[in-house]
């Protein structure tokens, strides 16, 4: 539906794919929006380091519902479609699932081609064996019986228990705002009735004995910053997301979804301005009772007005770094510290050399370490870097040549470590740390030869998510989604302390992951529309 109003403008501080969703949608809502980004480049966490001839995506890799991008490159100024069906009735049951060809819908393939990946990730035990996870039901079956055949009843519970989670959680309660803790109890009794609400490690292991299969069914909720051992059993509901659309891959990379994204920004006719970091919200005079953003303030010094500011930024940082306190009532520094955070990162980047090598690896690899639950509790609950380790190898050019130069590949692993809370000193110990890492890979035969035949390494530290990315303690995904920091008591997406301050992204609701940014984007947009009664928007 057309929408007709004075002309508004809005800001957004960061260019992730986040900011660059609620970009479009606040263009479709007919803002004349400008993103704000600290980099040289869009992305934040899905910046793009390019070193060699190789081009590597710095940080999410996993592409699922490629119905939210579609939604997104089929808005237009003054459309914004926000009253649609969240999850139409064309994208439900197991015969929509792509599992092959080009997916995401028409309008996404005018500006990036999507392929499915097959299978979703091998995940490789400490012992050498594997299971290849794609989702499919005879497939799956098949593995869990080669690991232990009485396993295969407690998958039916589970598989039929995550189903409903999935239904209730995501189907049914996904795009909803928890503004207010009546939202939440609402809600509450069918979390209850479904089980969600322990931990998904507790949950999972009243299906399975086993604890290989204990591990294949918990470890996906590490990909979004959340342990296992303490995440609420909602999060079961990654399995069916999976199963239901499959896992996806964007040819050319994610920061080619991230270039789309900017294109249809800017066909919109949004501006983003790079090397912008802003440094400051001026906030002054009142609206509706409450103290209003009425400038931000760049490190050049300049300074830029708006109607409504978002910050698709760290939840601790926006309001630590960028607010006076005497602005925050409710987000005080006391509150706001009290936050925990989710773990951080060492991204470890490599191009090698191809030539005679047997690389028996997939587009997706996790390598779980010889202990699960211990190291979780080292790295989350006593935050020191372990002995061991487990990771998540990813090698784009086993689907997308483009990548690397010919003969060669592109990769990256990623090795969940704690956040800066723990005082590590990344400077001295950081370049080890890497070595050992690429060390194993080759001892263990994941990459035969890997030091002889490397050609460029880099790596990312906590310290880069702290200095560089301006997230609270290093963390690498935002306040740690444990129960009591979900829903209604993760943080708001609309702030409780100034009435046009605005949160989207890993760090708002619902939470982190590039299927649930882009949800974020759609809930901000939505208490936007509200709040400036863009009524026509939500019918």
């Amino acid at each position: 539906m057309k929408l007709m109003q004075k002309q508004r403008k809005a800001i957004i501080i960061g260019s992730g794919i986040g900011g660059l969703s609620l970009g479009i949608r606040l263009q479709s809502l007919g803002f004349d929006t400008t993103i704000l980004e600290k980099l040289d480049g869009p992305g934040g966490r899905a910046y793009v380091r390019r070193e060699a001839g190789f081009t590597f995506d710095m940080g999410p890799t996993v592409i699922t519902v490629p119905h939210f991008i579609e939604e997104l490159f089929r808005l237009e100024r003054g459309v914004a479609n926000l009253g649609e069906p969240d999850f139409p009735e064309h994208i439900l049951g197991e015969d929509k699932r792509v599992t092959s060809g080009v997916s995401g819908g028409p309008r996404t393939s005018e500006y990036v081609k999507i392929v499915p990946i097959l299978p979703f990730y091998r995940i490789y035990f400490d012992d050498g064996t594997y299971f290849d996870y794609d989702g499919d039901p005879v497939s799956t079956r098949e593995q869990i019986k080669a690991i232990d055949p009485a396993e295969l009843e407690g998958y039916e519970r589970f598989h039929k228990d995550a189903q409903a989670i999935f239904e209730r959680g995501f189907l049914e309660l996904g795009y909803t705002y928890f503004g207010d803790i009546a939202s939440m109890l609402r809600v509450l009794p069918d979390l209850l009735k479904l089980d969600a609400v322990r931990t998904l490690f507790s949950f999972t292991k009243k299906y399975f004995k086993n604890s290989k299969l204990q591990q294949v069914f918990s470890f996906e909720t590490l990909l979004v910053g959340g342990n296992p051992l303490k995440v609420p059993a909602i999060y079961a509901m990654i399995h069916f997301v999976e199963k239901t659309w499959g896992i996806h891959y964007v040819m050319g990379g994610t920061g080619a979804l991230v270039q789309a994204f900017v294109q249809k920004f800017e066909e919109l006719g949004g501006e983003i301005r790079f090397d912008s970091e802003v440094t400051g919200l001026e906030v002054t005079g009142k609206r509706y009772g409450k103290r209003q953003v009425e400038r931000a303030t760049l490190v050049s010094g300049e300074s830029l007005s708006a109607d409504l500011v978002v910050s698709n930024g760290d939840y601790a940082n926006t309001y630590l770094k960028l607010i006076d306190p005497k602005y925050r009532l409710v987000n005080s520094n006391t509150r706001v510290m009290l936050a925990q955070q989710s773990m951080s990162l060492v991204v470890i980047y490599f191009g090698f050399r191809t030539d005679g090598l047997d690389l028996d690896l997939r587009h997706h690899n996790i390598i779980l370490g010889p202990r699960y639950e211990g190291l979780l509790t080292d790295i989350f609950g006593h935050k020191v870097l372990a002995k061991d380790f487990s990771q998540y190898l990813h090698v784009p050019t086993l689907t997308d040549p483009s990548m690397a130069p010919p003969g060669h590949h592109a990769a990256y692993t990623l090795v969940p470590v704690p956040h800066n809370g723990s005082k590590l000193d990344w400077d001295l110990i950081g370049e080890p740390f890497a070595d050992k890492i690429l060390g194993f890979l080759e001892d263990r035969g994941y990459i035969p030869e890997l030091l002889e035949r490397l050609v460029t390494k880099s790596f990312i530290t906590p310290d880069y998510f702290e200095h560089t990315l301006n997230s609270h303690l290093g963390n690498a995904f935002g306040v740690e989604p444990k129960l009591v920091q979900s829903a209604f008591f993760r943080p708001h997406n609309k702030s409780e302390d100034i009435s046009n301050l605005y949160l989207v992204g890993a760090s708002a609701q619902p939470g982190a992951g590039t299927p649930s940014v882009m949800m974020s984007a759609k809930m901000t947009a939505r208490v936007i529309a509200k709040d400036f009664e863009l009524f026509d928007a939500l019918v």
